[in-house]
């Protein structure tokens, strides 16, 4: 009983992360990580913060605390990058990040002498590669995933060009962002404490937005400028990295640069890419059967195994190769491409376009409803939600399609969102 007792506040805090639709599966290890991260203190508080964005009165509210004492309790928090914090025009607003793509990365995203960062890393790697409920949870659940991989724009070409939005584009997130910040690979520098990373670059780690705001104001990620952003694009594609970035249109908060060894998300569509685990560029590559050589640069180079060689079936030369694309697993990345030297693998666009969330409500909301977890958006109690926020998600389920809204429709049991979605179809 006593060893149950002191998990208390663990155990109500992983209760709160799997309100939201990202959640994290329990687990011994995962309560030893959360140990590492944070006081059991801690844990009880960040149990009782809202899933949507809050202010110090609210978290105030929450813990029963002088508005003074909760301020100093949520700047602690952001110090370590266990909550994120955002100048608002008027107020400063908290979220409680994911694990992923959030505080499990954010704590190896800078070299720390505050917490054994070599223990943290393999119990990481335990749960979240050895254990595999988590990366099955995180990346197999539902239609709507947390990323999406960007095209190599140093491969397309003039035809291809014309098909790719500003949105697809990773060089645009880096121009657009109202922040760029840089901090070490977490899954390279989790790797390393393991002995197994490869020689990929570590300071390459890339967040923008109100995200990189907070990570460089407390010291977890750098600012940099467009144009060290746009060549630190160019030097991951010169190592043949995936940009894999948040799967929305409007102000993405993460890109990482992937590689095939390291990468979680690369792993995951090894693994399940029958389940679609990572939301793929709108191109495929083709091969060129003439010019093909069967080198096999594209095959080495691919971080998903979708590229393999076969026979060329050439009656003449019985043992000449060819490449072969398995489209149910190629991300549409391009990296192939880049590496072929006899120009054989060109792009052509996938049959159905893949379609991509347009913010990080319209995302919520979607993978909430393939989850089961609508509700918790729509009634969270601890928010004391303004209609704003109400307003919010249900504009966006408004939008759905016809099955999407009656999935909510049966989530929520609620007469109001019925009556709301009738309307608007007559």
């Amino acid at each position: 009983m006593a060893h149950l007792a002191a998990r208390t506040g663990y155990q109500d805090l992983v209760r709160r992360l799997n309100k939201s639709p990202q959640g994290a599966p329990p687990s011994e290890l995962l309560y030893e990580i959360l140990k590492i991260l944070m006081s059991q203190k801690e844990a009880s508080l960040v149990a009782l913060v809202p899933i949507k964005p809050f202010t110090t009165e609210t978290a105030a509210r929450a813990w029963k605390m002088r508005p003074a004492d909760a301020q100093a309790a949520l700047d602690e928090l952001a110090s370590r990058a266990l909550l994120v914090d955002i100048e608002g025009h008027k107020n400063r607003y908290y979220v409680l990040p994911p694990p992923m793509a959030g505080f499990f990365e954010f704590s190896m995203m800078r070299l720390r002498g505050d917490i054994d960062q070599k223990l943290l890393a393999k119990l990481y790697h335990q749960y979240i590669t050895v254990e595999e409920d988590f990366i099955k949870a995180l990346f197999t659940q539902g239609e709507t995933q947390l990323g999406r991989v960007f095209v190599n724009e140093a491969v397309l070409s003039n035809a291809n060009a014309l098909h790719v939005l500003d949105y697809e584009r990773a060089s645009e997130v880096v121009k657009t962002a109202s922040h760029r910040g840089i901090g070490l690979c977490y899954c390279r520098h989790k790797m390393e404490h393991a002995g197994e990373a490869c020689d990929a670059p570590r300071d390459i780690c890339m967040t923008f937005n109100a995200t990189a705001a907070s990570l460089i104001r407390h010291g977890y990620a750098r600012a940099v400028d467009v144009s060290e952003g746009l060549a630190l694009l160019d030097e991951a594609r010169g190592r043949h990295l995936v940009q894999f970035g948040e799967n929305i249109r409007d102000r993405v908060s993460f890109i990482c640069n992937c590689c095939g060894c390291c990468c979680e998300a690369m792993i995951a569509q090894r693994r399940f890419g029958l389940l679609n685990p990572v939301h793929t560029t709108n191109f495929l590559p083709v091969v060129d059967r003439e010019s093909c050589t069967g080198c096999g640069e594209c095959v080495a180079a691919c971080p998903v195994d979708a590229m393999t060689l076969v026979s060329a079936n050439e009656p003449r030369h019985p043992k000449k190769k060819r490449a072969k694309v398995d489209p149910t697993i190629c991300l549409g990345c391009a990296v192939c491409v880049g590496v072929c030297r006899t120009g054989s693998l060109f792009l052509a666009s996938r049959p159905e376009r893949v379609i991509t969330p347009l913010n990080s409500v319209h995302k919520a909301v979607l993978m909430a409803i393939e989850r089961g977890k609508l509700q918790n958006l729509i009634f969270d109690n601890q928010a004391l939600a303004s209609h704003r926020a109400l307003a919010a998600v249900l504009g966006v389920i408004l939008r759905l399609p016809p099955l999407k809204q009656a999935m909510a429709s049966r989530q929520m049991r609620s007469r109001y969102l019925e009556t709301l979605i009738a309307r608007l179809k007559l």
